[in-house]
């Protein structure tokens, strides 16, 4: 079992939510952002996202794509994402942690996707979260990832319809992520009443945790929204205290709050 399978088997066996926060690596710089994931584990934070900067990120709102941009201009790259990894490895050999990007800087990287995935698996990473590679293309990453035991995180939306499920599902591992609003991170608030059915027909399709994501904000939503899942996800709201220039203990303690209300949740 992987650790994110570890984690979800072990709230399962409280009923406990997980709770899933999303960073971008090396944001706004790499020793900023570093002190900021390994505070994530005592704040909380059941499995860190860690966003691989990219120039364009169709998945994402302004906040996260600033995050992008600052990261890129201090010198983030996927290389420094796992540096990160590494690092945080050596204090912590138990939260997982899920890479999330876009398949460009993996496919273009000198060495392709059998270096990203050697030095992924080396570093201590645990998922993928790929967004613009459809089922489709499972030939690409995510058979190559799960054969070298990382899981890999599809999206399902909103306008997943019973005849695409099946296929969105088919290959993945860890958690399924549903997306609770059609557009991009940083948009609507998300609504745990209309997630709730949608996270049922998922989970029995899936047969795998469903953790929910995008248009969540605060501790309130996060509770509400992981008392119709297995867990939420927070990134934007996150982001913006980093983009802010806020402290770190500022930050964590924000993050603090989310945890607890995601937790909170029956």
């Amino acid at each position: 079992m992987s650790r994110i399978d570890d984690t979800f088997a072990r709230l399962a066996e409280t009923g406990g939510k997980a709770f899933v926060a999303y960073m971008m690596g090396c944001d706004p710089d790499f020793d900023t952002s570093l002190e900021i994931m390994r505070g994530l584990p005592d704040a909380g934070v059941d499995v860190i996202e860690l966003g691989m900067p990219f120039t364009d990120p169709m998945a994402d709102g302004a906040t996260i794509q600033a995050a992008g941009q600052r990261a890129l201009e201090a010198g983030g790259s996927v290389s420094r994402v796992f540096d990160m990894v590494r690092a945080f490895r050596a204090g912590d050999d138990r939260t997982p942690i899920v890479l999330m990007g876009y398949y460009n800087p993996i496919y273009a990287r000198d060495g392709g996707v059998d270096r990203f995935i050697a030095e992924a698996v080396e570093a201590g990473v645990d998922g993928l979260i790929v967004v613009d590679l459809p089922p489709e293309e499972d030939s690409e990453l995510c058979l190559p990832a799960n054969k070298a035991g990382m899981n890999f995180i599809r999206l399902a939306t909103p306008t997943t319809d019973d005849q695409r499920l099946p296929a969105v599902v088919r290959n993945t591992s860890g958690f399924v992520y549903y997306v609770s609003v059609t557009g991009i991170t940083g948009g609507p608030a998300a609504n745990a009443a209309e997630v709730a059915p949608e996270v049922a027909r998922i989970r029995a399709a899936a047969g795998l945790p469903v953790v929910v994501g995008f248009g969540i904000s605060t501790p309130e939503a996060a509770a509400a929204v992981a008392s119709v899942a297995d867990g939420c996800v927070v990134g934007s709201a996150i982001v913006r205290l980093i983009g802010e220039r806020r402290s770190v203990p500022e930050i964590l303690g924000f993050v603090s709050d989310l945890a607890k209300g995601a937790h909170s949740a029956a």
